[in-house]
């Protein structure tokens, strides 16, 4: 029955929803852009791209590793961002190519 099946998966779906909160703000989605195209990069690369204060890029990319959806790569003193699940950024996709827009 259809009810049992959501019922089982309420996991997923608290998940679902608290990933979509995580990334749900126009800054963190450009970051999540930028990331997918270019696998990796540094806090000066993403704020000087984006032209926003490094300390207000700092907060957000902070939050969505705390979150589950970045991780660091550490080199020398440079820490590098990646996407954990580049899926996340094909979620944003078929929002952009979907009626809703």
């Amino acid at each position: 029955m259809v009810t049992e099946k959501i019922v089982d998966d309420e996991k997923r779906i608290d998940r679902a929803a608290y990933v979509l909160k995580a990334v749900a703000h126009p800054l963190r989605i450009k970051i999540i852009h930028m990331l997918n195209e270019n696998d990796e990069l540094n806090v000066s690369a993403i704020y000087k791209n984006l032209n926003a204060e490094q300390s207000l890029i700092s907060h957000h990319l902070i939050n969505m590793r705390d979150k589950g959806i970045l991780d660091i790569r550490r080199s020398g003193k440079n820490i590098y961002y990646f996407l954990i699940d580049k899926a996340v950024a094909n979620i944003i996709d078929c929002i952009y190519e979907s009626k809703l827009m």
